[in-house]
Order: C-alpha cells, then structure tokens, then sequence
C-alpha cells in the first residue's frame, strides 16, 4: 500500500498525475483513443509517411481524404464515416490537441499547407512496429552500441599517448586484415547478418527522418518563446534587443542547431552524396537484399533526406527573418508613438504662443537637434584629375561588306495575302488556312504562315470574321522546302457584309 500511494501522488514524468494530464492532451495518446483512429492512422499513413510527404496544401489533401473516403463507402456504407473530407479535415486540424498542423506557406499561394505533428508521428511509427518483423536483430545492434562507445571513448581522450598507442592497436587489426585478405581469406558476412544489418540501416533512416519533423518543431517553440518575450517584456529597448539577439542566436546555436547544421553540411558535400549513392547502389545489388519488401525505400533515402533537412533549413531561416520583421515593426510602432508625442508637443506649444504671461521665463534653441560632425564620416582627399581629350579626325574608310543583302531581307505583304484570302472566299463562306495555303502556296515559308496566323487573330477580335480552334491542329506543307508545319486549325470566313 505505501507504494501505491507513492505512485498515485507522483507528479513527475512517468507517475499517475502526469500520466493522466497526458492522455488528456498529448496528441500521439488521444489518436490511439480516437473514435476514427484507424481511418486517421491510416490517411496520414499513406499520405505523409509513406511518399515522404513534408507539407501538402488543404486543397490536396482533402481531395486524397475524399479518394480513400469513397473506397471505404463501396465496401462499408455510407454511414460509417458520414462527414466530408474537409470536415475531418478540419477535425483533425482544429481543437486542444489536433493531429496536423496548418500553416501559410513562406511565398506563392495563400492556400494553406498540413504537415503532421511530431507527436503524431510517432505514434503511427508505434503502431507501424507492432507488425510482425520477420526477425529482430540483436548482433548488429550490440556491434553498433560497442562502435559508439569505444567512438566516445576514443574521441574525448585528452592523453596524446594514449591516444596514440589505441591507433597503433587499430593500425596492427587492420594490417593484420590486410594480410589476411592477401593470403585468400576472406570473412564475408552470410546471409541472415546481411539482412539483419540492411533492417537496422531501413529502421535507423525512417527514424531519422521522421526526427526532422521534431526538429522543425522545437526551432518553432524557439520562435514563439522568442516573440512572447517581446510582447510582454518592460525592458529597456538595449536590453531588450541584447536579449532577442541572443535568443536567435540560441535557435542556431544550441545542440539542436548545430546538430542539424552538421548533418546539413555533411550531406551537401557534393562528394559525401556521391559515396552514399555509390554505397546505396551497392548494398541494394546484393542477392541477399533484392527480395526483401519494404516500405521504405533505400534507394530514395539520399533524396528523401535532403527534402526533409531542406524544409528544416528554410523553416530555420524563415523564423530567423520573422524575428528580424517582427523586431522592425515594434520599432516602427515606438517610432509612431515618438511622433505622435511630438506632433502632441507642438500643438500644443502653438496652443499657448500668444497666450503667454508678460514675465514668463522662456529659452531659445539654435537648432532642433546637436550638430554632430564625427572626423570618421569626413571623405577622404583624393587628388582632382584633369581628363585628357585626344582629338582624332575622322576619315572616309573602304569595306569589302556585301551591301545586297541588306535588300534580300524577306518581307510578308500583307495586302496581298489579304487579296488570296477575298479571292478563294468568293465561291465559299469559309475556308481553312491548310486549304488556303493549297490554292496560293506560301511563297516565303514559316514568315507567311505565321503572318496568316496573324491576320486571323486580328480579324477574330475585329469582325469575328476568323476562327482559331485549339482543338483541332492541322498540317501544312511547305513545297519549297518540304517541311511541315503543325498548328492550331485556323478558319477563315466571309465577312457578314461582303
């Protein structure tokens, strides 16, 4: 019973309190808990998890909710999920704990993007793991524990020598492989330490990935935490600024950011991407590798990290140049009050200046404002320069320039294409231009085509006495040249009047 009664007055992480504050909240407990968990866990799913889906507008999203809405109708009724998409949708954006989160893109549209909550996420990655694996490895994962901490170990050791005498060790293991090799031994890794190695690397990058959403989302609260503090704070404006300043700084700096800007910097390193491509190519060509199906694909994993560190990166920059117009406008709103309070001044100043006391003590100032002339701000002396003309003359030169063929340039009459035109319109209302160009072949190419084009759409807007049909194209053979040319179809038609 003391136990019991520990447990059910604990109010730090993991006692009853705090447990059941949580599953009134947090959003990861309350979509297990929701009525349509399986429809939702399985829209965000296909959606998001699966295409690697960072940010997707309402618009679109609504439509891939309705898709799935309409197969679950044909094989359940109507009534199971009797709301629209945009109802759930909505649903899921809205509320104390919702499951997607709705925010204006940075530029172009002003529709809304969805993107899922970290929280969420990771509760789908939960009910993703209660699948059965085919097995779980626990070699590679133990080989991957001890590398990571003889890598601490080694790595803060501060004592050159010993430091020293471990490479040595490492230099004596590797020659010794080495030699190995050379003498026709060779370990290779059989078939079930093979797959077991490729599902740790499938399992570590789809959480890694699904990471950068909590990544994003902590340089968020960073931000808000930053903008409270400039609402609320009474502080002098030098302290004020020296405090923003170093809390964007702390958005960059912090372990968060400067993990991230490791990992970003490592992966765009146009030679680290080669080498992982080249190391993905390789693994996925293995006999062991080709028959397993998965999920996730190691092949787009190169691709799929940089759109999720890239998303992270501009969010990074976009909360950094927020602050930046955000600080801009509190300084032009305390700029409004300063002017405000002197147009005040002033009124009332004009108010009282010929309603003054006979003897009332008064002062006068040269200026407004201090003449400030600071040696810094002074240009420095440069030496005057006189330019010196240089006074040519001109004279008559010869070129061996062919002047014909400034006249052999081609030129379109239009007079004349407009009489072909009257001329075959005379036994018949209307005429194609493939047919046009039939009876009067065109005589300067491409240019004459493009100039009946021309004329047709003049005419379409003028008398509506041509038609240009997008949806029919037409071909027109040129003779002189034997090319073919392919167009929209254009009708030309006898004017109402003619």
């Amino acid at each position: 019973m003391p136990n019991a009664a520990i447990i059910m007055v604990n109010d730090s992480n993991m006692g009853y309190a705090w447990l059941a504050q949580l599953k009134k909240t947090h959003p990861a407990l309350k979509l297990l808990a929701a009525q349509h968990a399986p429809l939702i866990i399985a829209f965000l799913y296909q959606v998001f998890i699966v295409p690697n889906q960072r940010a997707m507008s309402l618009s679109k999203a609504v439509q891939a909710l309705d898709e799935l809405l309409h197969a679950l109708h044909e094989g359940h009724g109507e009534t199971l999920f009797p709301k629209s998409a945009k109802q759930y949708i909505d649903d899921w954006c809205g509320g104390d704990s919702p499951f997607l989160s709705m925010r204006l893109p940075e530029y172009g549209s002003d529709e809304p993007e969805l993107d899922l909550l970290p929280s969420v996420e990771k509760a789908i990655e939960w009910v993703r793991s209660l699948e059965e694996k085919q097995f779980v490895g626990t070699e590679s994962r133990l080989l991957t524990i001890f590398r990571l901490l003889q890598e601490l170990v080694q790595q803060t050791e501060e004592d050159p020598e010993l430091r020293i005498a471990e490479l040595e060790r490492q230099k004596v293991v590797l020659d010794e492989q080495i030699q190995q090799i050379r003498n026709g031994r060779i370990d290779a890794l059989d078939s079930t330490r093979i797959r077991e190695r490729y599902f740790e690397i499938e399992d570590t990058a789809r959480r890694l990935l699904s990471d950068f959403r909590q990544v994003e989302e902590n340089f968020r609260k960073l931000d808000r935490k930053t903008r409270a503090k400039i609402a609320t704070s009474d502080a002098v404006r030098g302290l004020l600024l020296d405090d923003i300043f170093h809390d964007q700084d702390a958005i960059r700096d912090n372990d968060q950011g400067k993990s991230f800007r490791a990992f970003w910097e490592y992966l765009m390193n146009p030679e680290r991407q080669d080498e992982l491509d080249a190391v993905i190519r390789k693994v996925l060509a293995l006999d062991d590798i080709t028959d397993i199906e998965s999920s996730t694909s190691l092949a787009d994993m190169r691709v799929n990290l940089l759109d999720a560190g890239d998303k992270v990166y501009r969010t990074q920059s976009q909360l950094s140049a927020q602050l930046r117009k955000f600080l801009d406008d509190h300084t032009y709103l305390e700029n409004k009050r300063i002017a405000a309070m002197i147009g005040d001044i002033e009124k009332h100043a004009v108010e009282l200046r010929d309603h003054l006391p006979m003897h009332t003590p008064t002062a006068y100032l040269n200026a407004v404002k201090v003449d400030i002339d600071l040696t810094m701000s002074r240009p420095l002396f440069r030496v005057s320069q006189t330019p010196h003309l240089e006074v040519d003359i001109l004279e008559l030169g010869a070129t061996n320039m062919d002047m014909s063929l400034l006249h052999a340039q081609h030129y379109v009459d239009k007079l004349l294409l407009r009489d072909h035109i009257r001329s075959a319109l005379q036994h018949r209302s209307q005429i194609t231009l493939a047919e046009l160009c039939e009876l009067f072949p065109p005589e300067q190419g491409v240019a004459e085509i493009m100039t009946y084009l021309h004329m047709a759409c003049d005419d379409a807007s003028e008398n509506n006495s041509a038609v240009i049909d997008n949806e029919q194209q037409e071909s027109i053979v040129l003779i002189e040249t034997g090319r073919m040319v392919k167009m929209p179809q254009v009708i030309f038609m006898r004017e109402k009047n003619g």
